[in-house]
Parts: C-alpha cells; structure tokens; sequence
C-alpha cells in the first residue's frame, strides 16, 4: 500500500474549538487528513490491499490463503465444482464459508462476493511448469500468477478505472491441490471487497464497473478494531471498534472538473462534518463530553478520475498507540478502553487525544 498521499495542512474538527474557517495558528487539536490514511486503510496491518486476495478450491485451509473444498462431496473440487469450472468473466460467485469457499454462481444484482473478470488457461503457458505432472504451485507462486495476470484482466474489463484506492481489490481463485491433480489448471481472476486483516466476508451488489467505487461506509457503521488498528472490516457498535461513520459526503456537489486538492477538500469537509456531528451526535458539546474527535480522509486525484467522489465523516479517538477501543454507539452512552469517558472541566477544555497522525496541539 503506497503512503504517498500526505495533505499539506490539517483539517480541524474537534471537540474543543469546533469547525474552524481555516489554518487557525491558535487551534489547539488539529487533526491533519492523512491520519485517516493512516488509520482507515490500515497500512501496517492491511498490506492484503495492496497485494489482494487468493483464494483456492482444495481441503483443508492454510493462514496463506483461502482454500475449500466441496463439503457436501469427496470427490476433488476444480472442474467437478461447477460454479468454479463454468465461471466466466462477468460472472458473479458467492460462498457461505470462507473456509470451505462453497461457490455457488449468482446475478450480480444479488449480494455476492466475488466478480470475476477473466478465466484463464495456465496449461497455455509455455514450458512444462504447467503441465499434466506439474506439482501444485504454493502461495508464493499464485500470487505472483495474480499479480501478473489479474492486474491487468482488471483494467481490461474496467476499462482501466479501477479506483487505487477504493473498496474493490483484484483477487484471484485457483483450482485448489485436488482440482489440480486431477488436470484443472484455469484461475479466476476477479474483484472482490476484503477488509485489512484479509476476510473476504463483505458483499457487494451491482457490477464493479457500475459502482461507485469510494472506500465509504454507511452511517451508523462502526469499524472494528484490532492492535489498535482499525480492520476495515463492520463490526456491531456494541463491540469494540475504532470508529463510527456519522455521514457520507459527495464531494462532486461542490466540485466539478479536475479533482480538488486536498486543502479545499478540507475546508469542505470541515464544514460538512462539522454539520453532520450536530445533526448525528446533537452537536460540538456531546463530542466534546464523550472526549471524541471527528475526522474524514482525503480523496486521491486517481480516485477522482475514475469516478470516487465521496468520503465519510467519522468520530473516534486516538490513543498513544493508535486508536483506543469505543464501545457503544456515540449516539448513546459509550465506554472508551473500558472506562465511561471523563467530560472535561467547563473551564479551560482539554483537548481530546488526537486520532494517529495527527499534529501536536499547539
């Protein structure tokens, strides 16, 4: 995952001074865009993201990658599994256990949770590696196979607006060790939503190339947590978790053409979150009470090109070490790392930890 994206100036929204009109040198608890770079794609535990997924139809399951098998048959998957031996690009392919990966195809309207864009023959490779008494490849080797052929397969079938930094990641499903002694030797190339740890458990409906592809969440979403981290990945608000989305932003009412940079994307959102804090939470006071911090992340100008226009306005809290544990919705009462949060004093508020990345307070 490329950490290349870093806003010049911070993006004010916290629960001591509130919306800010602008880089104000006397704010105290500036929260700069990037942190939610940081923090939402997960960067020090999400390299899954950038790297995608594989899959394969075999028994058993292996930390290297999802395999299944058929768990209603003995007989080896592959080419017996019929949604996996017909799948074609364009086709749509769901499961009801990660860990058995029981294919079945379905419409793409339907919730699903893989799109495959090609199906393709390695036995047409050149060379033996492939051939009728090629061992089965390991992880190392398929996520090369998906790197060097899914990649591309996902441009082409997108028409190269693959958002870099959206929701869809190029995945990839092979035909597992039985399959593959018993002569399959097709992958399925495909886009699918995974979440930082690397569960292939959220669905989409709708084809990619119809979607708006921006890394967003509805409201009332929270965002689980792990190593104080946040997964990706929705999780119940009564469970611990990093953050709350309290609205979605279309930033293409504001802005037309190129893509925006990131200070006016700022001055922007800072506006918009701070509306949806009152509207969500009953506003700045109940932010401030509940020691959270309201925060978005910025739009990458490749993002833009292809069609992402939207973020989310989210609250949370940052800890030494990341983000601290939240439970509960900030609608209501909440705990933060196990404790009902402390309302600072009416007099001389203190300022709420800022999220990761963030600037000191000055």
């Amino acid at each position: 995952m490329s950490t290349d994206h870093v806003p010049t100036k911070p993006a004010p929204v916290d629960a001591e001074s509130g919306p800010a009109a602008g880089p104000n040198p006397s704010a105290r608890g500036r929260l700069p865009a990037h942190k939610l770079r940081w923090g939402l794609l997960a960067v020090a535990a999400g390299a899954i993201l950038a790297a995608g997924a594989t899959m394969a139809l075999s028994g058993g399951f292996r930390t290297s990658h999802l395999e299944a098998h058929d768990p209603g048959s003995t007989h080896p998957t592959g080419k017996s599994n019929a949604a996996f031996g017909s799948a074609k690009s364009g086709d749509c392919l769901t499961w009801t256990d990660a860990k058995t990966l029981d294919l079945t195809k379905v419409n793409c309207s339907d919730k699903h949770l893989f799109e495959v864009t090609a199906d393709i023959d390695l036995s047409k490779y050149p060379g033996k590696e492939f051939g009728p008494e090629a061992p089965f490849p390991d992880s190392l080797r398929f996520s090369e196979l998906r790197d060097e052929n899914c990649g591309p397969a996902a441009a082409d079938y997108l028409g190269g607006k693959l958002d870099p930094r959206g929701k869809f990641v190029v995945g990839m499903i092979n035909p597992g060790d039985p399959g593959w002694r018993s002569g399959d030797r097709t992958i399925r190339c495909g886009l699918q939503l995974v979440s930082a740890n690397g569960n292939a458990t959220q669905q989409s409906t709708g084809r990619v190339q119809n979607a708006d592809q921006s890394r967003i969440f509805e409201p009332g979403t929270c965002i689980g947590l792990t190593q104080n981290l946040p997964t990706n990945e929705p999780v119940d608000c009564a469970k611990p978790h990093a953050y709350e989305v309290i609205s979605v932003v279309d930033l293409s009412q504001q802005f037309q053409g190129p893509p925006p940079d990131n200070d006016a994307q700022d001055k922007f959102m800072q506006d918009q979150c701070s509306h949806a804090v009152d509207e969500y939470l009953g506003g700045q006071d109940d932010l401030m009470n509940k020691t959270l911090t309201a925060f978005w992340d910025n739009l990458d100008p490749r993002s833009w090109l292809v069609g992402s226009h939207k973020l989310n306005c989210l609250v949370g809290k940052g800890s030494q070490d990341g983000f601290s544990s939240i439970t509960g919705s900030a609608k209501g009462d909440i705990q933060i790392d196990g404790q009902a949060p402390v309302p600072p004093p009416s007099s001389g508020r203190s300022t709420p930890a800022p999220l990761p990345g963030a600037a000191p307070p000055r």
